[in-house]
């Protein structure tokens, strides 16, 4: 392995851990939240409000940070974006009313745009043929909610929910020195080829339908994985009546096993094509949410003699079950499509990722807000996975359309061609 290699590994390496530590504080609401929904009384809408504050402020900042981390340092972004975070942190345990937490999530969202700036960092170290596999190590920084999941029960047992953010604080501190010590700055060469591009460069490809089409289908991949990490340990609590560590340890599996299988996706997107790991990984969570939209129904059967009755209901082993296969199938589907916008746009991976990253991490903002609108409305606890059972269909019929037209094309294409060589 000659130097440069070593110091892509490193740059990897480096900027895999620093994503996995802004993740984790990203999601930290997961836990903390179930402690304040009981303690400040909050529905079921009120208590996705709280979980999307953090998020929101993190997705629509990825799209200015984008075009910030195609002009300038992204190694020096990450190092101050891990800083930012550092203060509200240490005054989280000062807030005491929901209106505080809501405030305080939006500046710790900060975190939420590493995504953003570490994509475009990893990217300018590896080739092409090598894109998917390096996006997907990076991607597993995701990670980093279970670390919060891991870390807080710890450390409420030990010194008490007050000291969660002081906790963090010092551990934001330490991985910012680490990174800013440790981690390769891009050769001037990946420099000067940025400096060379003017804003309009990257914005150009913001105006083709595909960019917004990717940015659905990572709404569904990203998106309802980022609302299930924040929701999961809530479900558990109210539909199975478990325990908080019980929920937890269940939602570690889930996390966990869909962020670290994304590096494998990203192999197979460079080995069997990022579209068709992309459809198959939709149809693999479209069969699994099939089963989690049902809820627990009884019915009565008006038999010759008497009536029969059967029950049907999704227990929780089969839950944790379908959950698993889910998290597994979208880890998959994250890594593809940032390998699909390689294809397609290897030199906007500020812009392009950027705005793709920041609609699917909408998805973690307003999902959750809309799984408490659902389960208020309906009245059921699985009226959350209807809600996604409906979005991926949306995503799956607007892939097959894309799909067909681009077969479409390729035929238009080869017809053509065909009869200039009949001519000829």
């Amino acid at each position: 392995m000659d130097n440069q290699q070593r110091r892509a590994y490193l740059a990897l390496t480096l900027a895999t851990l620093a994503f996995a530590a802004c993740f984790s504080v990203w999601t930290l609401y997961s836990i903390i939240g179930i402690e304040l929904k009981e303690r400040l009384a909050l529905s079921a809408t009120e208590f996705g409000f709280l979980l999307a504050a953090p998020i929101f402020t993190g997705a629509i900042f990825r799209v200015p940070i984008g075009f910030l981390a195609e002009k300038f340092s992204c190694r020096n972004l990450f190092f101050w974006q891990m800083l930012l975070a550092v203060p509200p942190l240490f005054y989280l345990p000062q807030i005491e009313t929901y209106s505080g937490y809501i405030w305080i999530g939006f500046v710790l969202g900060l975190t939420g745009v590493s995504f953003t700036i570490g994509i475009r960092y990893v990217t300018d170290w590896f080739e092409t043929k090598r894109q998917g596999f390096a996006l997907g190590v990076f991607g597993a920084g995701n990670a980093g909610a279970a670390i919060t999941l891991v870390l807080v029960p710890i450390i409420v047992d030990t010194f008490g929910w007050q000291q969660i953010g002081y906790a963090y604080g010092i551990g934001m501190i330490f991985m910012a020195i680490l990174f800013r010590l440790f981690a390769p700055e891009v050769n001037r060469y990946y420099r000067k080829q940025r400096d060379s591009h003017d804003l309009a460069f990257h914005l150009a490809p913001l105006k083709d339908l595909q960019v917004w089409r990717f940015g659905l289908y990572y709404y569904f991949v990203f998106g309802s994985f980022l609302a299930l990490i924040l929701w999961l340990p809530h479900y558990y609590v109210s539909a199975y009546g478990l325990s908080l560590t019980q929920s937890m340890a269940l939602t570690l599996l889930f996390v966990t096993s869909s962020s670290m299988i994304r590096a494998v996706g990203g192999w197979f997107a460079d080995t069997y094509g990022a579209k068709a790991v992309n459809w198959t990984a939709f149809w693999i969570c479209m069969v699994c949410l099939f089963f989690l939209s049902y809820p627990p129904t009884t019915m009565i059967i008006h038999g010759v003699e008497k009536n029969v009755e059967v029950s049907f209901e999704v227990n929780v082993w089969l839950f944790t079950l379908l959950i698993f296969v889910i998290g597994i199938a979208q880890g998959f589907g994250r890594a593809s499509v940032y390998k699909t916008i390689y294809d397609h746009y290897p030199h906007h991976m500020g812009s392009v990722g950027g705005i793709v990253a920041a609609i699917g991490a909408l998805g973690g903002c307003t999902l959750p807000i809309l799984f408490g609108f659902a389960v208020d409305i309906i009245g059921v606890y699985s009226a959350c996975f209807m809600l996604l059972y409906g979005v991926l269909a949306a995503c799956m019929v607007v892939m097959y359309l894309a799909l067909r037209a681009e077969r479409h094309q390729k035929l238009l294409r080869d017809a053509i061609a065909n009869n200039f060589l009949e001519q000829d």
